[in-house]
C-alpha cells in the first residue's frame, strides 16, 4: 500500500493535483497563523461566517498591498502566481 502511494507521488499527474492542494494549504496556514482564524471570537454560524469573510477580505488586502506597491522592490522572493493575481493583471488599468 505505502509502496504504491510513493510510486504514485513520482508521476506528473499526482504532482499537478497536489500543487492545487499545496496552494490551498498555504492559504489556510496564512489565515490561521497571521490572522488568527483558528479561534473564532463569536458564537453562532452567522457571526462566525462574517468573521471568516472579513478575515478572507483582510488576507486579500494584505496580498494586494504586497503586490501593488509600485517602485518598491519586494523584501523577499515573491510567492508563486495565483489565480487571484492573474485576475488582477487581466483587469484594465
Amino acid at each position: 500500500m505505502q509502496t504504491k502511494a510513493r510510486t504514485d507521488q513520482t508521476t506528473a499527474d499526482w504532482r499537478r493535483r497536489y500543487a492545487i492542494r499545496a496552494g490551498c494549504e498555504a492559504t489556510v496556514s496564512e489565515t490561521v497563523h497571521a490572522h488568527g482564524l483558528r479561534n473564532c471570537r463569536y458564537r453562532g454560524m452567522a457571526r462566525t461566517h462574517v468573521q471568516h469573510v472579513l478575515t478572507a477580505a483582510g488576507t486579500n488586502i494584505v496580498r494586494l498591498s504586497e503586490y501593488l506597491s509600485p517602485g518598491i522592490p519586494p523584501p523577499h522572493r515573491p510567492r508563486p502566481g495565483s489565480r487571484f493575481k492573474a485576475l488582477c493583471r487581466s483587469l484594465p488599468a
